[in-house]
């Protein structure tokens, strides 16, 4: 068997940074951020200094973790379509493989898909995810602690490329898509069973995602691959697009550092994130304009871009109410639960109490990896 890959699913987590509690979780197959990357991250966070909210504004605010508690608490959620375009964006991969089957005529096998691909704890949601699109199945990926979501007929896959033609995405995913659609077509009229309609397929698929394999461009050589589709209208359609988004790629962050400033001897800090690519610049500048809030840092000499917001009276007036009105599904929503009882905790000065910061630690140590799959019953 010469191919069978995943190919490439966007910008993944940030996670192990010290002292930090972070609702983006390490995917099982892994991340794009260098350690230095990690590092650089850390520190711009660590700069930040103290929030300072005027008491008078303190009674403005709602107690956005019974909101937040209230959604949570409810067990069949309904899912707007643009949802699952923007966790695709986050998490989706349009996928060609292409195996040597000498039993075939042509002597390859051609075969697409969509997968998504997270870990056992999110399996309710991959269900979710197969009972909105009436397609597809999902397993579990070998040994590993994952399981894959996967629509590989042709059949089935129509009902994705009608979606996907409706609810476009937004990242840089799309190029990918319109590959993978040039693909589909290609087999839908049975051109794959020829030669000339193989070596088509093989120049999209050199395209697509992380291109040919070593083997297969010495099986094909002298291929020349497609002119990449580029993308440049990366606007924020729909609220529930960054919803399903950021249930995929955002990062819910809170830091517990050192501050002899503080009776406690502790400053806690909470900071809300996304991390791309930086070919998806345009997009994460369309965020920040699309929440009012926020700033977009790209470090000199890295491939990417932080979106970020950490001015404490932004995340309560803006981020949150957001959140509460197009909510996170998934495990992530869980850990997006225990970062607001964190927020409304810090609006009445808890933080600022030895006792209250003990309860914040208890709730850190029980977010992302601490939290047990009883929790998620």
């Amino acid at each position: 068997m010469i191919e069978k890959e995943m190919g490439y699913r966007g910008s993944k987590s940030v996670t192990g940074l010290y002292k930090l509690g972070t609702v983006k979780e390490q995917r099982v197959d892994g991340s794009w951020h260098a350690s230095a990357c990690l590092r650089c991250t850390l520190m711009g966070f660590e700069r930040n200094s103290q929030v300072k909210i005027p008491s008078n504004q303190i009674n403005k605010y709602r107690s956005y973790y019974s909101i937040a508690a209230q959604q949570c608490e409810k067990q069949n959620l309904t899912m707007n379509p643009w949802w699952f375009t923007g966790f695709t964006d986050a998490e989706g991969c349009f996928s060609i493989s292409i195996v040597r089957k000498n039993k075939l005529k042509i002597g390859w096998e051609v075969q697409p898909s969509f997968q998504i691909n997270l870990h056992q704890k999110d399996k309710a949601l991959l269900e979710q995810i197969q009972n909105f699109f009436g397609a597809g199945n999902v397993h579990k990926q070998g040994s590993r602690q994952s399981l894959l979501f996967r629509v590989e007929s042709v059949k089935a896959l129509a009902v994705i490329i009608n979606h996907f033609d409706k609810f476009p995405l937004l990242t840089q995913k799309r190029a990918d898509y319109e590959l993978f659609k040039q693909a589909y077509n290609l087999i839908l009229n049975k051109e794959h069973l020829t030669t000339e309609g193989l070596a088509k397929i093989v120049a999209i698929k050199a395209s697509l995602n992380q291109g040919l394999s070593e083997k297969l461009k010495f099986a094909f050589l002298n291929t020349l691959p497609v002119t990449r589709p580029i993308v440049e209208d990366q606007e924020i359609k729909d609220p529930n697009w960054l919803a399903g988004f950021t249930s995929g790629e955002g990062c819910f962050y809170l830091s517990i550092a050192k501050n002899s400033k503080y009776n406690t001897g502790a400053q806690v800090k909470l900071m809300f994130k996304i991390t791309q690519h930086s070919r998806d610049i345009a997009l994460m500048e369309s965020l920040r304009k699309f929440l009012d809030c926020g700033s977009c840092s790209q470090p000199l000499n890295y491939k990417y871009v932080d979106f970020y917001v950490n001015k404490f009276i932004d995340l309560t007036n803006k981020v949150i109410p957001f959140f509460d009105k197009y909510p996170l599904h998934g495990v992530k929503r869980l850990d997006y639960l225990d970062w607001c009882k964190v927020a409304s905790m810090m609006q009445k000065k808890e933080h600022l109490t030895s006792e209250g910061l003990d309860q914040i630690r208890k709730i850190k140590m029980g977010m992302n990896k601490g939290r047990e799959f009883s929790d998620l019953k």
